[in-house]
């Protein structure tokens, strides 16, 4: 799903991002409802920002990448936690481009995350390559999310990629 947000651009810069697990939720943009085998999931677009609502038999679990204020926990290269009975991997990178390679990949990946029945993104008013994409999946008794902030300005786009599943026992 592709929609046009009703905001300005308030995310300027791809080094305000921050992380947070547990967050309630906020004021969302444009919201997607899934159903992944079991898991109910809610893709929410935040302005430039995402969170992410999981719901499944081994609890719940809320990301969220935004400008908080207040928070003290910068967008980490990589997290890896013990949540209830799953097991949380985080991995965030910046992809700095050139004006040119920025537009194709942006075009690119709002086809992809239009196209794709489990996506949700975001447009701003003022600039065509200005967005926020969210695609999830279940695969391998895991749920699976990435997303995509793009900062035209910059010529960078955060990309983060996250898996939730179930704590695997340690074999003896």
């Amino acid at each position: 799903m592709l929609t046009t947000l009703k905001t300005s651009y308030t995310d300027t810069r791809a080094a305000d991002l921050a992380w947070a697990l547990g967050r309630e939720p906020l004021p969302a943009l444009a919201v997607l409802d899934l159903e992944l085998a079991g898991a109910k999931m809610q893709l929410r677009l935040l302005g430039a920002s995402h969170q992410v609502l999981l719901e499944e038999e081994q609890g719940v679990c809320s990301e969220t990448v935004a400008c908080i204020p207040g928070s003290s926990t910068p967008l980490p290269l990589g997290v890896a936690k013990r949540i209830g009975g799953w097991e949380y991997q985080f991995a965030a990178h910046v992809e700095t481009l050139s004006q040119g390679s920025f537009a194709g990949r942006a075009q690119e990946l709002l086809s992809l995350v239009a196209d794709h029945p489990n996506g949700l993104a975001g447009t701003f008013p003022g600039s065509p390559h200005a967005f926020t994409a969210m695609v999830a999946q279940r695969l391998d008794g895991q749920v699976r999310w990435r997303t995509w902030h793009a900062y035209p300005q910059e010529g960078q786009l955060v990309v983060t990629r996250t898996r939730v599943g179930a704590r695997v026992p340690a074999a003896l």
